[in-house]
């Protein structure tokens, strides 16, 4: 505990606890005040936000791009979303549930990576670094498995087929089937992870002058594409086998809770969205960095 505490006030500069207490705070309540989040949920987004950016300003923008893109996004056709979700909320609000299932993984990971390093800010390089460079790329993988499934939901739900594929017997369900997949629900789930993984380059770039990196730091934002990708299919196959989906014929649309009277499409009743969520995001974060890792360009 003492070494924890000697590192916490030496390591962190006063002007980074300063921005790590605003910055935050003044994200938090905005996004309260615009139904972004419910009092719960700007809590937990609040000390998630002070944490990450202790961490480091790479993880925090990496973290500010998935809440801001994911949460713009959610507002895409949001009135054909209000016919096909069961449980559809104006405006995307989210409770303290959902950011600590979206956000508790890359939390993790960050506070691993700042201990490791110290709480130092470091650019990333397998060659020389390749622990704290795997750790940094696992939250980064965190955040835009989160973002890539939320971009592939939200877009795909609405600007795909009508009746896309279930990801495991490759059958048509209707729109907002868990488990469904479709070409362009895919696409946006590598745009919405690069878009995280752009969000931490700038951390980098802020951070550090050019000079005094490491090559091929941009690859950071294919990497972001690549976790995006690979989250949205762990949450696909979740979805498709473990989170229940039935159709209301009364209603007309897909509901994720059983009930008599459903038509089943596929699931078993066993895990939640937020559950299912959390679930795929670690295991994005364990497996996307021995990825990135060999094809980081040399």
């Amino acid at each position: 505990m003492g070494l924890i505490n000697n590192v916490l006030l030496h390591n962190i500069p006063p002007w980074k606890w300063l921005l790590a207490v605003l910055v935050p705070y003044i994200m938090a309540k905005r996004a309260l005040s615009s139904k972004k989040l419910d009092r719960g949920g700007a809590i937990a987004a609040y000390v998630a936000g002070l944490i990450t950016m202790l961490c480091g300003y790479s993880f925090f923008l990496s973290l500010a791009a998935f809440f801001y893109s994911g949460s713009k996004i959610t507002k895409y056709k949001a009135h054909l979303k209000e016919k096909l979700e069961d449980d559809y909320k104006e405006g995307g609000q989210r409770t303290w549930v959902q950011v600590f299932t979206n956000g508790f993984v890359g939390v993790v990971f960050s506070l691993h990576h700042a201990l490791d390093s110290g709480f130092q800010e470091r650019p990333l390089d397998f060659e020389h670094s390749f622990h704290s460079t795997w750790l940094a790329v696992a939250v980064l993988s965190a955040y835009a498995c989160c973002n890539g499934d939320t971009w592939a939901s939200e877009v795909g739900s609405v600007a795909g087929p009508a009746r896309p594929r279930l990801i495991t017997t490759w059958e048509k369900v209707p729109a907002g089937t868990n488990g469904a997949v479709s070409f362009i629900g895919t696409l946006s789930s590598i745009l919405g992870g690069s878009i995280v993984g752009g969000g931490y380059y700038l951390g980098t770039a802020l951070t550090f002058s050019h000079s005094s990196l490491p090559p091929n730091q941009w690859f950071v934002v294919i990497a972001g594409g690549i976790a995006g990708f690979v989250g949205s299919l762990y949450d696909s196959l979740l979805g498709a086998t473990l989170q229940y989906s039935g159709y209301c014929k009364e209603r007309e649309r897909v509901v994720n809770e059983y009930a008599k009277g459903l038509e089943h499409i596929s699931g078993a009743s066993i895990l939640s969205n937020e559950a299912v969520n959390l679930v795929a995001s670690f295991f994005t974060a364990i497996t996307v960095p021995p990825i990135v890792a060999l094809l980081w360009p040399s």
